[in-house]
């Protein structure tokens, strides 16, 4: 039996700064004795979540925010999630002088000024994304008209007018593979769309590193939150190849019964599982095998 790690697997950059950023507000002499709230979920996995709990930090809910139902008070610092947040929810943070630290992903930050220039610039915004995903509302919260969709057959059905010029911006755990047939598409069809390639370098070698693993194992796990968008996509990639591809969010979720026949085992994780949850996972493994 032996367990095959992906080539590229776990925190990415962004989540690693969020929760650097997390760390370093509280080490700031000036932020002693301070409410310090991180809003939402800092990044979508549950077991950083809780330990940011035991840490002293409190959770607060965007919803809460613009229905006026939270406890800030002035001078209370507010930690925004690596998936940003709203243009209102930021405007209500500031009036009610809140001390922000934006642990915003580089990736979402940047999407973000594109499609303030290219409004600017007199650009109709073409979003591809999960319109539910906080990531996406956050973004499009900054813009005036946006078409968002999901998969290129809303693209193909969508009203295009060849006499205005557009912009096609996407969330940032896109499935490579998806963009590139939406690019073909849009090319083959429309001259008039300007296409911004801002998937994140992480989420592409991810899922890169996954696509080739699923190949070459008998069973892959998918390490990561249920709610977790760049793990749910690894998952996707890998049972299209893989039929014998399960999603866990720690070892407690690993049944015996899926191993059974199994000499190779793979192993991915999403870019907000944190390193100690593979290991128990790999401990498990290795108890079933008594290895």
């Amino acid at each position: 039996m032996e367990i095959i790690r992906a080539k590229h697997m776990g925190f990415c950059f962004g989540v690693s700064g969020a929760i650097e950023t997390c760390y370093n507000v509280l080490k700031e002499p000036e932020n002693l004795g301070k409410k310090i709230y991180i809003l939402g979920m800092l990044v979508h996995n549950e077991f950083v979540v809780r330990k940011l709990e035991k840490e002293g930090f409190e959770t607060i809910e965007e919803e809460d925010i613009l229905t006026q139902k939270d406890k800030l008070k002035s001078g209370d610092i507010v930690i925004i999630r690596a998936h940003g947040t709203s243009k209102k929810v930021y405007n209500i943070l500031r009036e009610k002088n809140i001390k922000i630290y934006d642990a915003t992903c580089i990736f979402v930050t940047q999407i973000r000024k594109t499609l303030i220039k290219m409004e600017d610039e007199g650009y109709e915004i073409l979003f591809v994304g999960d319109k539910e995903h906080p990531e996406v509302k956050g973004i499009i919260s900054f813009g005036k008209n946006i078409q968002v969709f999901k998969n290129l057959e809303e693209i193909v059905n969508a009203e295009i007018k060849r006499d205005k010029k557009y912009c096609l911006l996407t969330q940032t755990t896109l499935n490579k593979k998806i963009l590139e047939k939406i690019k073909s598409f849009l090319e083959n069809h429309y001259s008039n769309v300007k296409i911004s390639d801002k998937v994140c370098g992480a989420t592409q070698v991810r899922q890169q590193a996954v696509e080739e693993l699923s190949k070459d194992v008998d069973i892959l796990l998918v390490v990561g939150g249920k709610n977790s968008s760049n793990t749910k996509k690894l998952y996707d990639i890998s049972k299209s190849i893989n039929e014998s591809t399960y999603l866990v969010q720690d070892e407690n979720e690993i049944k015996k019964e899926w191993f059974r026949g199994c000499e190779k085992i793979g192993i991915t994780a999403g870019a907000s599982t944190p390193e100690e949850i593979v290991i128990n996972i790999e401990n498990k493994i290795r108890g079933i095998f008594n290895v």
